[in-house]
């Protein structure tokens, strides 16, 4: 029991985020400077592929997409949600990703992404069939 209740605390202490039901999740708005299309710069380690692009769509109103293609597209909805001064991405797979930004350029699930000036047009196109709940950047 004892070591139930230090596992526990650690993992309270670790910052690990999960959501059990998205949902619940409270969508927040974009803060200052993150609304826009974010994408993948060259080869990134976390990706499948040296080819594999990942695009990161965030809106003023906190609703993101997050495209994924290499040999096919993967798009998966979500929204922003707050954690003290923290800001996570969280799709409707109850995938939690922190979101850090430094100027025009994003660390997202383990990669770096750059500002882009539209999504790719296979994240384009997916978003012409299914648009997020408010209006793009």
């Amino acid at each position: 029991m004892k070591k139930i209740a230090i596992f526990g605390a650690m993992l309270v202490l670790s910052g690990c985020v999960q959501v059990d039901n998205y949902n619940d999740v409270v969508k927040a708005p974009a803060p200052a400077g993150l609304a826009g299309y974010w994408q993948s710069e060259g080869p990134q380690s976390a990706m499948v592929s040296p080819e594999a692009i990942a695009t990161l769509v965030v809106t003023k109103d906190g609703d993101t997409l997050d495209c994924r293609q290499w040999q096919r597209v993967i798009a998966l909805p979500g929204k922003l949600m707050l954690r003290s001064d923290d800001v996570y991405n969280v799709t409707g797979k109850k995938d939690v990703y922190a979101i850090e930004r430094d100027g025009d350029r994003l660390d997202y699930d383990r990669m770096t992404l750059k500002r882009v000036d539209r999504p790719t047009q296979e994240c384009a196109d997916y978003l012409q069939k299914n648009p997020l709940l408010s209006p793009l950047p």
